[in-house]
Formats: C-alpha cells, sequence, structure tokens
C-alpha cells in the first residue's frame, strides 16, 4: 500500500522539509509513503473559483487512478490518534493507495471535497500548511507505530 500526500505548495521552510523527510524516511517498505507537491495557482485578479479549479486540476492529475481520495478538511471528521491508527489499519487491509491531499491557501474546491471519498480534520486550529504537512506525516507515523505495537506511542 501506499501512502500518498498531495499538498498544494511547492515551497516550504526547511524546518519543515526536515521533520518530513526524517518522519518519512521511518515508514516501512510495506507502507511507502510519498508527497507530490503541486503548484499553487497564481493569485493575482483571479476569481476563487478559478483559482480552486486550477489548483483542482494538478491535485486531480498527482493522484494515482484507484486511488482513495481523503481530503485533510477543517469541516471534516475529527479523529484520535488511536481511531487515525483504526483508520490506517481498514486502509491497509482494502489494499488501495490512499492520497491524502492538502489544500492551498483557500482550501479545497467545495465539488472536490464532497467528491473526496473521505474527510478529516487535523486540528480545531488554523494552521499554517508547513505544520499540516509536519502534523499529517508525524501522525500517520504514530498511527502506523501503534498497529505495528512499536513503543513510539504511549498513552
Amino acid at each position: 500500500m501506499k501512502l500518498l500526500v498531495v499538498a498544494v505548495g511547492q515551497r516550504v521552510p526547511d524546518w519543515a522539509q526536515a521533520a518530513w523527510d526524517d518522519y518519512a524516511k521511518r515508514f516501512p517498505p510495506e507502507l511507502r509513503l510519498e508527497l507530490k507537491a503541486v503548484k499553487t495557482e497564481p493569485r493575482g485578479s483571479k476569481s476563487l473559483d478559478t483559482l480552486l479549479a486550477a489548483e483542482r486540476e494538478r491535485i486531480a492529475a498527482a493522484i494515482p487512478r484507484g486511488a482513495r481520495v481523503v481530503a485533510l478538511d477543517e469541516r471534516g471528521t475529527s479523529l484520535t490518534t488511536v481511531a487515525l491508527a483504526a483508520q490506517l489499519r481498514a486502509w491497509q487491509l482494502g489494499g488501495e493507495d490512499v492520497a491524502l491531499v492538502i489544500g492551498g491557501p483557500d482550501g479545497l474546491q467545495p465539488a472536490f471535497r464532497e467528491a473526496a471519498h473521505e474527510r478529516i480534520r487535523l486540528s480545531d486550529l488554523t494552521l499554517p500548511h508547513a505544520m499540516v504537512r509536519v502534523l499529517l506525516v508525524e501522525q500517520l507515523y504514530r498511527a502506523w507505530s501503534i498497529n505495528a505495537g512499536h513503543p513510539y506511542h504511549r498513552e
């Protein structure tokens, strides 16, 4: 199974890239993790609908055919870490690749968000996109560690 994180925005601070890289290398071979950064549409004088539609096209092009799409959305389902571990286990048992999608500065196009197989939220707080990447990869690693009986997670 592959976990693919599709994130709108190509540049993140060095600290965020270093944190991503540190967690990403910890994943086992049977649970591959990949990040695909897609270009943010230049803001300029374009309408919000136009911006989100352009970003949606880039996101859709980055998602492999047949992948389960999980949109990160502030209105999505709130999960505990243990619930995320159970969800990860279910995804693995389902056998399909999973694409977790992080929107750009204006979020995700509403139609894309609604068409996703699932919508989850990481926090009730508003977070910078670089922080979302780091928080997501850490929580996915923590979820894997729970399922693997690895001592990383403690309750």
